[in-house]
C-alpha cells in the first residue's frame, strides 16, 4: 500500500494526476473540488470519494469506511 498526495496549482493539473494514478486505487478529494463546474461533475463521475474539511466527524466517518472497504476487497 501506498500514498499519492497530488497538490495541484491549477484545474488542469486533474488531467495529468490521472494518468499518474495506478488501477485499483481509491482517489479521495476535498469536498470543495465539486464546485468546479464540468471538472466537478468529472470527479464525480469518476468514483472519486470527497471529504467535507469543515465537517470533522464527518470526514472521519467518510475515511473509516472508504478505509475498511478498501481492506475488504484489497485495493490500495
Amino acid at each position: 500500500p501506498f500514498v499519492i498526495v497530488c497538490n495541484h496549482q491549477a484545474s488542469l493539473d486533474l488531467m495529468g494526476m490521472v494518468e499518474v494514478i495506478p488501477e485499483r486505487c481509491v482517489p479521495i478529494a476535498k469536498r470543495e473540488l465539486l464546485y468546479l463546474g464540468t471538472v466537478g461533475w468529472a470527479c464525480w463521475l469518476s468514483g472519486i470519494i470527497f471529504i467535507d474539511r469543515h465537517r470533522r466527524d464527518a470526514a472521519i466517518e467518510v475515511i473509516s469506511r472508504t478505509a475498511s472497504t478498501m481492506w475488504q476487497e484489497n485495493v490500495r
